[in-house]
């Protein structure tokens, strides 16, 4: 693609960035049968390719931001589909963050749009507000209908009630059982240990149970990809700083083999630490080391290798339709790892129907755009109830409150069936559900 950038314009690193990611478009149009809004809506702007030109034009006007450009650019889910897709290596990634926080900079919003984006990025990222909102939000549910429907889908979305926090929110050392094979730093996440804390206490059970060592770093929490995908820079970068300064606390002190990640939309983000902070001199370096050390909970459970399950299989084998989200296949590249282990792990796993196509969670995109992303969960919904599973496992919280708004079988963690099926207890939304005998149903 031909850029017509100034020589001004390119001394702005994350413009000479953008402009290298632009000149590798070729046009090809590759990309939009892949793209779940384009595949949804059918218009070119809403096509990684109509994007792009929108982009383009952007950046190179300067500060001219247009309310259409922010529309289109707006429903993005940034799946990262169109990269899998993609024949050039576009990075489309980094392009669409760049362009969010372009807006963000140069584009002034109506102000319930303004408070709302500020809203969520400030009360997701941080527990303990993000419990107070949840708890509240459960009290003023039966008066949702007089407020402004901007807020509904935040109220839809809220738990009924919500799950105390974990013992294991605390800085912690967990001694790994047996010889220890492993030290790995878990990254305690925001908004999943206030949804589901026991994700990260399975995490913990599973690792060290296999002979992991797993900390809990103090100065550890959000990874910045909530604000990161709303183009609030700062705050972003601010959440990432404190993630590598305490993993780099621990990695000189005790030695760090892994960070350890157990919601894949924030080791996508995590991964990309090195390059976020390219510019910023204490730590570029740093940044880049700690980005070489995350893994998926799946990368280092395949490097521990699954203990023999302690579940029998025959009649108690569960059909598990495995949903891949788009941070683990599109933006990790992650793809056989998790199947392979739920097959070793005594359950029969399936594909998803387009399984590429989003489930329309995409970080806080279901309560921004909530008629897209509702198309898409129902979509996903019928291509996971037409491979007739007994449960749906995946990798990234996101995902599993999504489909779990509207699927007729249990949705969990996979590393959940991994825990269970090696000695650990049932997952919590299998308890109401028919299970296998007592006798097979490890500790409980």
């Amino acid at each position: 693609m031909r850029t017509d950038f100034t020589a001004e314009q390119l001394a702005d690193p994350d413009v000479a960035a953008s402009e290298k990611v632009l000149r590798t478009c070729t046009h090809c149009g590759f990309c939009t049968a892949t793209c779940p809004t384009y595949v949804l809506l059918g218009d070119e702007l809403d096509s990684p390719r109509g994007r792009i030109y929108l982009i383009k034009d952007m950046l190179v006007g300067g500060e001219r931001v247009t309310a259409d450009t922010v529309k289109h650019v707006d429903r993005c889910l940034s799946c990262l589909s169109c990269m899998t897709t993609c024949p050039s290596g576009v990075n489309y990634m980094r392009l669409v963050d760049h362009a969010r926080h372009w807006i963000e900079e140069n584009y002034r919003r109506p102000w319930g749009e303004r408070a709302l984006r500020m809203l969520l990025a400030t009360v997701l990222s941080r527990p303990l507000l993000f419990r107070l909102a949840l708890r509240s939000a459960a009290l003023a549910k039966p008066l949702s209908r007089f407020l402004p429907r901007r807020l509904a889908p935040l109220f839809k979305l809220a738990p009924s009630s919500t799950p105390p926090a974990s013992e294991t929110d605390h800085p912690n050392v967990f001694a790994a059982a047996g010889e220890r094979r492993m030290r790995a730093a878990l990254l305690p996440g925001c908004a999943q240990k206030v949804l589901a804390p026991e994700i990260n206490e399975t995490t913990i059970r599973l690792l060290t149970r296999h002979g992991c060592e797993v900390v809990v770093a103090h100065g550890s929490g959000c990874c910045g990809s909530l604000a990161h995908h709303l183009g609030q820079q700062p705050l972003a970068l601010g959440f990432a700083r404190a993630n590598i300064d305490a993993w780099e606390r621990e990695r000189v002190a005790s030695g760090l083999d892994a960070i350890v990640i157990n919601a894949s939309g924030c080791g996508t983000t995590v991964r990309d630490y090195g390059f976020m902070l390219r510019e910023d001199p204490a730590y570029a370096e740093k940044g880049a080391r700690i980005a070489s050390l995350a893994r998926d909970v799946s990368e280092v459970m395949e490097t521990l290798g699954l203990l023999p399950p302690a579940l029998t299989t025959g009649s108690t084998k569960r059909r598990v339709t495995y949903h891949s989200a788009c941070s683990m296949q599109h933006g990790q590249r992650l793809h056989a790892g998790p199947k392979a282990l739920l097959a070793a792990a005594g359950f029969e796993p399936v594909d998803v129907p387009e399984g590429h196509l989003c489930c329309g969670s995409a970080g806080t995109y279901n309560l921004l755009q909530p008629e897209i992303a509702a198309a898409l969960r129902d979509r996903k919904l019928a291509n996971i109830a037409s491979t007739k599973p007994d449960l749906v496992a995946s990798g990234n919280i996101g995902c599993i409150t999504q489909l779990a708004s509207g699927c007729d079988v249990p949705v969990v963690h996979t590393i959940e069936l991994l825990d269970w099926a090696t000695g650990g207890p049932m997952p919590k939304a299998l308890t109401g559900s028919a299970g296998p005998p007592a006798d097979d149903r490890g500790d409980q």
